[in-house]
């Protein structure tokens, strides 16, 4: 009798016990383990980070870490990180946060009227891991240039302003690999058609493109707009273009921060290839990001006269057109007299 009350307490023991643990294992595992007010907040792990900087990264979003790292380890998460971008939802349990480490997400990454590589470059480095050395590194690369026929000078035309999804620590040279499959995406035989009957390759469209962007911020008269610059070069004239000259003044001061809203007399002689003022044709490539509307807009232009065009100080935003040199001096005038009115000295 003695023996089987002996039992039956040890038995009862054993149970309370098995319950007490479990209640803790449960408690480690399964009870909400946040301490954040947002419905979800992002956790970035750099590539090669250890489980010692994955707790510094979460520990401010974490309640208990006692139990984030009695977790981790049960799941063997300390040997198997992962990098990239991670989403912790409030009220997540420990299970579910472990197992939301294990499943990076992507980010949409954007990018537009960006005047150089360098800065386009910069852009995209503060959405994703890789920095803009890496970046530039990868953009730049001979081997690169040379087998998909870009310089140094148009290799910005192959970023076509939109939104892209990527991996958060995707690669430098993925990131420039997945630019020029969009690139090629965005040259459908439609469109290199239409170059071609412009007399145009796709990288000269990008580049008298990127003239017309910095010409009107208006999409419905960049096609207006477009016809005047592909009226000139089929008239064999110098497209005489201001946002050209700006360009080459920043280069050369190698200041892409200053304003310049007024282009004087003495920029015109300014020796570059981009001085559209003293050559003829194209720049050497693009004088900014043009976006999709700017370079649908050169290869589908009106149809017109005009050679001409000035900035209007009645419909701002806009610009008076003219077939001749003569209608133009008077929208010329016109203008000037506005800018001297506004005091606008640069």
């Amino acid at each position: 009798m003695k023996l089987r009350k002996i039992i039956g307490i040890f038995s009862l023991v054993v149970v309370t016990a098995g319950t007490i643990y479990g209640y803790i294992l449960y408690k480690q595992i399964f009870s909400a383990n946040t301490k954040f007010n947002d419905d979800r907040v992002a956790v970035f792990i750099p590539t090669g980070s250890s489980f010692e900087e994955v707790q510094k990264l979460v520990a401010p979003y974490i309640e208990d870490m006692d139990k984030f790292n009695a977790v981790a380890d049960k799941k063997s998460y300390p040997d198997n990180i992962k990098s990239g971008k991670f989403i912790l939802k409030k009220g997540m349990n420990t299970n579910d946060i472990i197992n939301s480490l294990r499943q990076p997400v992507t980010v949409n990454i954007s990018f537009n009227n960006q005047e150089t590589l360098q800065r386009a470059v910069g852009r995209i480095a503060q959405q994703i891991e890789p920095d803009s050395l890496a970046l530039l590194k990868a953009f730049t690369d001979k081997k690169f240039l040379d087998e998909n026929g870009f310089t140094e000078d148009n290799v910005l035309s192959i970023m076509i302003p939109n939104t892209y999804e990527f991996f958060w620590n995707t690669s430098a040279t993925k990131v420039r690999d997945k630019m020029a499959k969009e690139y090629r995406k965005f040259w459908t035989q439609e469109r290199e058609a239409k170059a071609a009957a412009l007399n145009l390759t796709p990288l000269q469209v990008s580049a008298l493109a990127s003239i017309v962007h910095k010409e009107t911020a208006k999409a419905d008269e960049r096609p207006r707009v477009a016809g005047v610059y592909l009226n000139r070069l089929q008239k064999g004239m110098k497209l005489e273009a201001d946002p050209t000259v700006i360009y080459a003044i920043k280069k050369e001061s190698g200041d892409f921060d200053q304003v310049i809203k007024r282009v004087l007399y003495k920029d015109l002689v300014i020796d570059s290839p981009y001085n559209m003022y003293k050559y003829e044709g194209l720049p050497p490539g693009p004088i900014a990001m043009p976006d999709i509307t700017a370079l649908d807009a050169v290869l589908n232009p009106e149809k017109h006269n005009y050679i001409y065009f000035c900035a209007s100080v009645t419909n701002f935003g806009y610009h008076e057109f003219a077939v001749t040199a003569a209608q133009h001096e008077v929208n010329r005038q016109k203008y000037v007299a506005w800018v001297e009115k506004m005091g606008i000295k640069r």
